[in-house]
């Protein structure tokens, strides 16, 4: 049999799994934003009915879960698979939407870039052989997000500049065997890269060097040229970190004129007060699910390389003045196989 990777990062996947159904939710914020018109449900109230945060982000990720389900013509029992992971501790968001689901269930953890490991496993699932249909879910929500990292909403605390701000919205995708498409056909898994940052609220400057990493990795495994994808999109760097990744690039002589970034993309930076951009695991997910993936199967892509970004840190590890080990995976995504 031979053998699917491709370099030391990257695996071309021989059966490319079908994106059957996305979905998306977001708060209120989310939908003042230019990407609103992607949005599959806008909730004004950022509680979505519930008593707290914590319990806010699980009735997102159950809503967003069950319209991709819905516009896969699938019910969850019909998953081999699910992976899911979110932000709050032990990943209480994503574990407890899954009770009463009725699917094997896997939990994870790659901070912002949840979205881009849960996709990845899912399509590899399946080209394994492993499974048939499988689903990638995450979600972030920006007042469960300041109590697990930073100080809770009524202290006020202050935002430095180059804070950003957490997206509440939940993302989620089914993957199948067979399908019309898109298709996912190249992962290439991120390695942990920290270049000592310590600063928890400049995700963008300790993030970049990942994203840089990764897609350095992606390019040099595959052979392929940026100018190959149509679109090349990195999860939530941010104003600050998508500058830092076009330098990195410009120094290596390359000028990434097809690039973006979901923290940049999903609020107006100029008439919302969110400071350098989004970030949170909603951010890169709710970007894929709705305006990416609309995108393509509206055919204004055909390629896109989606580079979902992490901070592997914790409150505790910031406390004790750690750095900030990150990570990016990159999946490619395309409507032929």
């Amino acid at each position: 049999m031979p053998s699917k990777k491709l370099g030391r990062q990257t695996v071309a996947l021989a059966n490319p799994p079908a994106i059957i159904g996305h979905a998306n939710v977001v708060g209120k914020k989310e939908g003042d934003g230019p990407l609103a018109d992607s949005f599959d449900h806008i909730e004004q109230d950022d509680t979505f009915g519930e008593k707290t945060w914590e319990k806010a982000e699980t009735a997102m990720q159950k809503m967003a879960f069950a319209s991709a389900l819905d516009k896969a013509g699938q019910a969850a029992s019909n998953l081999d698979y699910l992976f899911a992971g979110d932000l709050l501790n032990q990943c209480i968001g994503s574990a407890f939407a899954v009770r009463g689901q009725d699917v094997p269930f896997f939990g994870l953890y790659g901070a912002c870039s949840t979205m881009g490991e849960s996709l990845s496993l899912a399509a590899m699932s399946i080209d394994g052989g492993f499974a048939q249909f499988a689903g990638a879910v995450t979600s972030s929500h920006f007042c469960s997000a300041e109590r697990q990292y930073r100080t809770p909403l009524e202290y006020g605390g202050q935002r430095t500049p180059t804070a950003q701000w957490t997206v509440t919205g939940s993302g989620a995708v089914i993957l199948a065997k067979e399908g019309p498409g898109p298709y996912v056909t190249h992962i290439t898994t991120g390695k942990v890269v920290d270049k000592g940052i310590k600063d928890a609220n400049n995700m963008g400057a300790a993030m970049a060097p990942a994203a840089y990493d990764t897609l350095t990795a992606h390019f040099k495994d595959t052979g392929r040229q940026p100018s190959f994808y149509d679109l090349i999109v990195t999860g939530d760097l941010g104003k600050l970190g998508k500058e830092i990744l076009l330098d990195f690039f410009a120094q290596d002589g390359i000028e990434l004129t097809n690039y973006d970034d979901c923290g940049t993309m999903i609020f107006d930076l100029k008439k919302q007060d969110v400071h350098c951009g989004g970030s949170g695991c909603g951010c890169s997910a709710t970007v894929l699910t709705g305006y990416l993936l609309n995108g393509m199967r509206e055919g204004k892509w055909s390629r896109i390389l989606f580079c979902p970004t992490g901070a592997l840190l914790s409150p505790t590890s910031t406390q004790q003045g750690e750095s900030i080990p990150c990570i990016c995976h990159a999946v490619a995504i395309s409507m032929s196989k």
